[in-house]
């Protein structure tokens, strides 16, 4: 499932982004072509950036994770400076 943001009224009304804004560990997975095994290895390692823990649920920001692709992977440090 992706989640999508529709603006409902403001500056931003009538914009619409169709990209997701989360992304669960399969679509993390499959924009890495990695499995989901891995990449709960990668993000508990801080190699890549850190999820956002939504009660149960764990996600990934998109824009980060597109971010850190762009820059070629580069490790991320645990507690430190973000990616």
């Amino acid at each position: 499932m992706a989640f999508t943001s529709k603006p409902t009224g403001g500056a931003d009304a009538g914009v619409e982004m169709s990209r997701p804004v989360l992304l669960d560990v399969r679509q993390v997975a499959k924009m890495l072509n990695a499995s989901s095994r891995t990449v709960y290895r990668l993000s508990d390692m801080g190699r890549m950036p850190q999820p956002v823990k939504l009660g149960a649920l764990v996600r990934w920001r998109a824009v980060e994770l597109r971010d850190w692709i762009d820059a070629g992977c580069p490790t991320c440090r645990k507690g430190g400076a973000k990616c």
